[in-house]
């Protein structure tokens, strides 16, 4: 589908009821029926060489995929930035989580619903705008800065932070790893802070649906990487963090095109199941298994290690669930509420 040649109007419509009516399909990595983020004590002490992945920064502490959340999950001293990538209109890899654009979340600078429509505003829509419709300048003038679940995340606040300010756009994965450079060179920053941002790691899921190819929408076969994971792994290697990055992915043929077009990068494997087969991952390249954390138990995390997969579960955001699974021997856990497994430094 070539969305350049299109009406953008009729591609917005299409793309979004679309994209809306199959969303449920694909395995998320925050379903509704994860706990709330729990309020109280922290964790104790973290094993030698722990994981502690911030989701989509700190999404519990700042709104989720802006840069002001990534900072606050610097701040708190994360070993791993975990974050969602989509491709957009103009061929660029942008940090997001939805195939949309959620007024929940998003606004104009004007304070305005971005999903209202408008026929003089290249962003309007009848619905919800779908990301692989727009160009990366037009994402980057919203600004995401609202909390859909206040329920759900009510320590979440907009408050600037000192190096991104009250930068809410979406952003692409450059400019996150621009700004993280920049982070790690701050006079503004502990140098315990500065020393943790030139090291962090960067945990980055290909959100392809295999249900619906359309989602990304770049012709990919599902053998050779696609123009989406090309842009990305052009971009990892413009920045020179090829050692410091781990894709991630839902979709095995995603992490398995990767693995043929650049056996160096650790993958991932994102499961909501009970019955995987985890010495087939192994088999396939893959370093890391990453389950949803109501399907891990000790049983599975040894036989996990016993095929040579490191176990890091999503997305846990209760101190005693968070206890339960570092005493069941998890590798790391990918986490809303880092504030809860690490002290700001």
């Amino acid at each position: 589908m070539n969305l350049r040649s299109a009406t953008l109007g009729a591609v917005l419509i299409v793309l979004a009821v679309g994209l809306g009516a199959c969303g449920s399909d694909l395995p998320r990595s925050d379903p509704a029926a994860d706990p709330p983020a729990a309020e109280g004590h922290r964790v104790g002490d973290l094993p030698t060489g722990f994981d502690v992945q911030g989701h989509r920064g700190a999404r519990g502490l700042k709104p989720e995929s802006t840069l002001p959340g990534f900072e606050k999950a610097l701040d708190l001293g994360v070993t791993t930035l975990e974050l969602d990538l989509h491709y957009t209109a103009d061929g660029d890899v942008i940090v997001w989580h939805d195939p949309v654009i959620d007024p929940g979340k998003c606004r104009r600078p004007d304070g305005s619903d971005a999903a209202v429509p408008d026929p003089d505003d290249p962003i309007a829509s009848e619905t919800e705008l779908a990301v692989r419709a727009l160009a990366a300048t037009t994402l980057r003038s919203l600004m995401c800065d609202r909390n859909p679940n206040p329920d759900r995340f009510p320590r979440q606040n907009a408050d600037p932070t000192a190096l991104a300010g009250n930068d809410f756009g979406i952003v692409t994965l450059g400019e996150l790893f621009a700004f993280v450079d920049e982070y790690a060179g701050s006079d503004a920053k502990t140098a315990a802070q500065r020393d943790g941002a030139r090291t962090v790691r960067f945990n980055i899921e290909t959100k392809r649906n295999p249900q619906d190819p359309a989602e990304i929408g770049d012709g990919f076969d599902g053998v050779n990487v696609g123009p989406f994971e090309s842009q990305l792994l052009e971009v990892i290697d413009g920045y020179g963090f090829s050692d410091r990055v781990v894709i991630q992915s839902f979709d095995r043929r995603s992490l398995e095109a990767i693995h043929r077009a650049d056996p160096t990068i650790p993958l991932a494997a994102l499961t909501v199941s009970t019955d995987d087969d985890l010495a087939a991952y192994a088999r396939l390249g893959i370093s890391i298994w990453s389950p949803r954390a109501a399907t891990v138990n000790r049983d599975r995390i040894e036989v996990a290690h016993a095929v040579g997969l490191a176990v890091v579960p999503w997305t846990v955001n209760d101190p005693e669930e968070m206890a339960r699974l570092i005493d069941a021997g998890v590798d790391g856990l990918i986490t809303d509420r880092p504030d809860l497994l690490n002290a700001e430094r």
